[in-house]
């Protein structure tokens, strides 16, 4: 039988020599492109790639990172602008709700039963970043309901002042806390044995941020009057797409120089270049440069622009997860990674 990636033995039947004989010792060093020429386990895959479905986890670390990023950026407009930012800090408070509701059905649906959900708040380890994560997202949801329910308060106005005093007041740790909701999924799919998500952790927990803050900036600004406060909300939105950019180009450099990049060749990465990181990063910039330059800011290129930034976002995650997926399932990749030249300096 054919197998699409370089083998040793075509199966386990035919094999004139098993893995680790004589014939086999002389093992190749991979390319010079990062490749791997070596022999495999006659082809089969080395590792179990994650059961996540792809749509489900993506969504739920895309609603995380949309909800930590708004809470944030609501909190410091509240702090810095005051009542000239309220639209937008009220509208970040509700974001912020994604996560708590929308995002924890996702994951529970992902594990399959809600006792294993129920089951993470058993323990707290310092070492386990799901556990970690778990009371990130406890956290999370406890300060940011509170804040949304006394901005709700507020806005009907039941005791306004003390309703602004206590959303402010839960809104502080809800930002810190959110913060880390933004960027702990990274290190989740960091410290699994899945090549992709393993070859650049830092470079993965840098675009994972970068582009929370921009879906964040991109949320609150749409509904946004405040002609200034946009200004700024595309600003921000722009800056953490650059990073996004940067992050992309060292993730790339990382994946050539460990032998994970033929990942990246099929659908998931076509969809990552194209839709997470062309649709969701280059176009908002360009069309931030372009009405900048032009002196004129027509409300649908922002709202053009906003909406890319969210759809590429969603699209991002989601790759991710599918082309980590496939660099388990190729054994042309988790061999190459597995050579002693990728282990931590």
């Amino acid at each position: 039988m054919s197998v699409p990636y370089p083998v040793a033995r075509s199966g386990p039947e035919d094999a004139p020599a098993r893995p680790g004989s004589a014939s086999e010792r002389n093992m190749p060093a991979p390319g010079h492109d990062g490749s791997w020429d070596g022999p495999t386990y006659y082809g089969r895959p080395a590792l179990k790639p994650a059961p996540f479905e792809a749509e489900v986890v993506g969504g739920y670390i895309f609603l995380a990172g949309l909800s930590g990023a708004s809470a944030l950026i609501a909190t410091v407009a509240d702090v810095t602008m005051g009542e000239r930012a309220a639209g937008a800090v009220r509208r970040g408070r509700y974001t912020a709700l994604l996560a708590p509701t929308i995002g924890s059905a996702l994951l529970v649906y992902d594990l399959h039963t809600p006792e294993r959900f129920f089951n993470m708040f058993r323990v707290a380890k310092a070492t386990s970043p799901m556990s970690i994560g778990t009371w990130i997202l406890v956290g999370f949801s406890g300060c940011a309901a509170l804040t949304a329910a006394a901005q709700y308060a507020s806005d009907r106005g039941a005791a306004p002042h003390t309703a602004r005093a206590a959303a402010r007041a839960a809104s502080l740790p809800a930002a810190v806390l959110g913060a880390g909701l933004s960027t702990y999924t990274a290190a989740l799919l960091a410290a699994t044995s899945t090549p992709l998500w393993a070859a650049a952790p830092r470079a993965l927990a840098v675009r994972f941020g970068a582009s929370a803050v921009a879906c964040g900036a991109a949320a609150l600004w749409l509904g946004e009057r405040d002609g200034g406060l946009a200004r700024r909300l595309e600003t921000l939105a722009a800056a953490a797409l650059a990073v996004d950019l940067a992050g992309d180009a060292v993730s790339a450099i990382a994946y050539r120089r460990k032998g994970v990049a033929p990942a990246m060749a099929g659908p998931a990465g076509t969809v990552e270049k194209v839709v997470g990181t062309g649709l969701g990063a280059a176009l908002p910039l360009a069309l931030y440069a372009a009405s900048r330059l032009a002196g004129r800011r027509p409300p649908a290129l922002g709202t053009l622009a906003a909406l890319a930034i969210l759809v590429g976002g969603a699209a991002f995650r989601t790759s991710v997860i599918r082309a980590g997926a496939t660099s388990a399932e190729r054994p042309d990749v988790s061999f190459r990674f597995m050579q002693p030249d990728n282990l931590p300096d």
